[in-house]
This record gives structure tokens, sequence and C-alpha cells, in this order.
């Protein structure tokens, strides 16, 4: 008996011999899970158009079938409004742009966004003794891919208030054009049919 009592705490101290210091001393392993770090937001993912200011006011441009083509931005300051924005989806070349006199645009010929705007009761075109109309635009030069950055001002106006408000009490409308405004022939320069069009519109 006294064999088998010694055998054994000979068997349990070399056991413990075996263990190195490091190993004794080690700590538990840690069972704390570590949280996995959140995604970063997808730069795919489009984000909403900011909200307008009383200072603006936006034309979401459609053509004669409905496709969206883009949106203008119009701003107003002290020296008048400037129309801003990138359009895709027409035809390439020269077209014209105007600003209409009614915030109407039923497809497919858009005639129902009225004649240019024209408060001050001017003849069209840049070019002509007794224009310009305040809504006749810069000819737009269309990319063959279909795009143009649009930049565009009408100094003296406002967006409301006074008596060359473009938010007026029938409104506005931004009108693309087939052909490009030779800024002299009456009534809107010879520009052809109306093939995209977009209602102004404000907050």
């Amino acid at each position: 008996m006294r064999n088998h009592r010694a055998l054994a705490l000979l068997t349990w101290s070399a056991a413990l011999t075996a263990c190195s210091p490091a190993e004794r001393d080690r700590p538990a392993s840690d069972t704390t899970a570590t949280a996995a770090p959140m995604d970063s937001p997808d730069p795919t993912i489009d984000t909403p158009p900011a909200p307008l200011t009383a200072t603006q006011a936006s034309a979401s441009m459609r053509s004669a079938a409905g496709r969206n083509l883009g949106q203008l931005l119009l701003t107003a300051g002290q020296q008048g409004i400037t129309i801003r924005g990138r359009l895709t989806g027409l035809p390439g070349g020269v077209h014209a742009i105007h600003l209409h006199a009614a915030g109407r645009c039923d497809p497919p010929k858009f005639e129902s966004a009225g004649d240019h705007w024209n408060p001050t009761n001017r003849q069209h075109g840049t070019e002509s003794a007794q224009g310009p109309h305040l809504g006749d635009l810069p000819n737009l030069d269309v990319s063959q891919d279909g795009s143009v950055a649009v930049q565009a001002a009408i100094p003296g106006v406002t967006l409301r208030g006074g008596d060359t408000q473009v938010l007026d009490g029938d409104g506005a409308a931004v009108v693309v054009h087939a052909r490009p405004d030779d800024y002299k022939s009456q009534p809107s320069g010879d520009a052809g049919d109306r093939i995209a069009c977009g209602v102004v519109t404000g907050s």
C-alpha cells in the first residue's frame, strides 16, 4: 500500500514539473466576442437631392416619351437668376433652349408650355433690334453621347416678386427644341419642335 501511495505522489509531482511556468501563469482564454467593424456607407447608393431653398427652383426635364433627362436648378441672386444642370439622353448637335411662359409640360408636343417667357413684351432673339425675350437662352451644344452641361443666366429677374418673376400665377417651364435658335426669326428662332420639357417648381 505504501508503494502505491508513493508512486501516485511521484506521478503527480512529475506532472506539475512538466508544466512550464509560462503555461501555469497563462490566463484563461478570453471569451469576450469582439464586435465586427460596421460597414462604411456605400458610395454607389444615390442620395436624394437637397431640399430647395427660398431662392431656388428646379425643372425636372423629360422627353416626349416621358424619359427622365436630368434636372436643372434655378437660383436667384442679386443680379438675376442662373440656370445650371446636366442633361442626358438628348440627340447630339445644337439645340435651342428657352424659358416658356406656362408651367405645364403635356407630352408629346409640349405646346401647353405656351410661348416664350416675355414679361417685357420684346421681340425674339438677341440679334433682333427689339429683342430679346427674357426667356431666350443660349443654344445647347449636345455631345454625341447625348449629354450637355447647362449654364445660363437671366439678368434683372426674380423667382418670386416684382414684374419679372418666373414663378408667377401660371408658372413657367424650360423647353429644349429640335433645332438651334437662329436668335432672330420670329417668334421663336426657327427652333423647330419641342423635344424636352420641365415644369419650374419651387419650395
